[in-house]
């Protein structure tokens, strides 16, 4: 689904009709930093994914690129598997000269370390550079994954070399699919520089990573990214885009990334995180309270569904009651 592209052109232009004029272009810089877990390192409390970049052109892609960069953005997240690998392609073409400046992060999907491997290669040739800031294991799903990963020749052997040899400077995992999974590759190791997970209004209602994840990870100090900010868009349907980005935002997160694919887009969210306040707790849970009705997998559908299962429970309870 194309983050916003109907939605914020129709109030964007009802918005100029109201007023007469156009919101000015945001300037340049003015977006908050926060540490990166213990990194030592600062990044832009929002970054610009590539998971998107499908939806739009190559060069279209990269203008909005150059844009978060000349912008002030500093955090630029990817996958090997974005666009078959073009997405990564695309920071390849326009973040090369500005290297130093920018913390560039991507994903491998292997759960072997020679896998891994590989796609670290290729990942290293797409982006035009000797390393990654920040390499992640792609979307843990399953514990079955959890146990590939972390048996002899699994993926965690291929992230541990790489670090030592200099080709990335942190590691780290993704998912959004079950919080508990989650919470078995925190156990399993806990040199892990970073975590990446789904944050939203809606999140805390229906197997919610923002009360089963994120404590833990801030406890022990790690880079915390956040993801589906807007629920794929389906959220702005009753929130406002910068009700959803400052509710994330207020949360004890380093940054989260956002996958803009116009102009439009892009410099809303940076005006946004520009004029960012944060949320006390009272404005943070009537958000909550709000997104109540609307939270389960049928807006979070990208999380496993046991709202389904215990449907077929309860009409057999019924049933043979």
């Amino acid at each position: 689904m194309r983050r916003r592209t109907f939605v914020g052109s129709v109030f964007a232009g009802l918005a100029s009709a109201a007023s007469g004029a156009r919101l000015p272009k945001p300037k340049s810089g003015g977006i908050p930093k926060r540490p990166f877990g213990k990194t030592g390192v600062e990044l832009t409390v929002i970054g610009q994914a590539g998971g998107r970049f499908p939806l739009i052109t190559f060069d279209e892609a990269k203008a909005i690129t150059l844009r978060a960069y000349e912008l002030g953005i500093n955090y630029f997240d990817n996958s090997i598997n974005y666009w078959h690998g073009r997405s990564e392609e695309v920071y390849g073409a326009v973040l090369p000269p500005f290297r130093k400046k920018v913390f560039i992060t991507t994903k491998a999907d292997s759960r072997t370390r020679a896998g891994a491997e590989a796609e670290l290669h290729r990942s290293l040739k797409h982006l035009r550079t000797d390393y990654i800031d920040l390499w992640q294991i792609h979307m843990v799903s399953y514990k079955k994954e959890v146990e590939e990963i972390f048996a002899p020749s699994g993926a965690i052997e291929a992230f541990e070399a790489a670090k030592n040899a200099g080709k990335c400077r942190f590691i780290g995992f993704t998912g959004h699919h079950d919080p508990y999974v989650h919470l078995a590759m925190l156990k399993a190791y806990d040199k892990f520089d970073s975590i990446l997970m789904p944050l939203n209004v809606a999140d805390p209602d229906y197997l919610s990573f923002e009360k089963l994840v994120l404590p833990v990870a801030a406890a022990r100090g790690m880079g915390i990214q956040g993801m589906k900010n807007f629920a794929n868009a389906k959220l702005l349907q009753s929130f406002s885009v910068r009700q959803c980005l400052n509710y994330v935002i207020s949360l004890p997160v380093s940054c989260t990334a956002v996958g803009c694919t116009t102009m439009g887009q892009l410099e809303d969210d940076v005006r946004f995180a520009q004029q960012f306040k944060r949320y006390s707790e009272e404005e943070m849970n009537t958000l909550r309270v709000r997104a109540k009705p609307i939270a389960g997998p049928y807006l979070e559908n990208w999380k496993r569904n046991i709202q389904s299962r215990a449907s077929v429970t309860q009409m057999n309870t019924v049933e043979h009651g």
